[in-house]
């Protein structure tokens, strides 16, 4: 029996899930090939080719406007980054890592002496913050339904496009 790359890596994280306890949901739709977050509108694309998939509206960094330079500054980071990791037992439900800092953010932190932070994923919501605006320390916050389709949906080197 042969297994094919591209199902074990859809498969890989339901299985870790599976052992976490969290419910992840199996997904057999078109490959993910790219992430679109466009922070102005607060809405997420994931997307097949030039096709979106799926659109989910999110919640992002205490200071919404602007790139994120420093840890601490609240900020969401903007650019190109890859989805590099993902943890089923996230205190934020279910979360895939988005690769900030990248070699410019950490450069540019450098520069000013101070750190890029990092940390930063696609995450759930705890329901104590339900319903606010903007909470997260940079990350980008979706609803726990809809964090769990992300994580089946997504494969890790995803790449990831956040905009202004």
């Amino acid at each position: 029996m042969t297994i094919d790359r591209r199902k074990f890596l859809l498969a890989a994280p339901a299985l870790l899930a599976a052992c976490s306890g969290r419910r992840v949901l199996s997904y057999d739709g078109p490959q993910i090939t790219s992430i679109m977050a466009f922070k102005q509108q607060r809405k997420l694309y994931l997307l097949s080719g030039n096709k979106a998939i799926k659109t989910y509206p999110f919640q992002l960094g205490f200071a919404p406007v602007g790139h994120k330079q420093f840890e601490g500054d609240g900020k969401t980071p903007e650019g190109a980054y890859i989805i590099d990791r993902r943890n089923p037992n996230s205190a934020y439900h279910l979360s895939v890592g988005i690769s900030y800092p990248n070699a410019n953010d950490r450069a540019f932190a450098e520069a000013y002496g101070k750190s890029p932070g990092g940390e930063i994923f696609i995450h759930g919501t705890p329901s104590v913050v339900e319903g606010k605006k903007d909470w997260t320390a940079g990350c980008i916050a979706v609803m726990n339904h809809e964090v769990e389709e992300i994580y089946s949906m997504v494969g890790d080197y995803t790449p990831v496009f956040v905009k202004a």
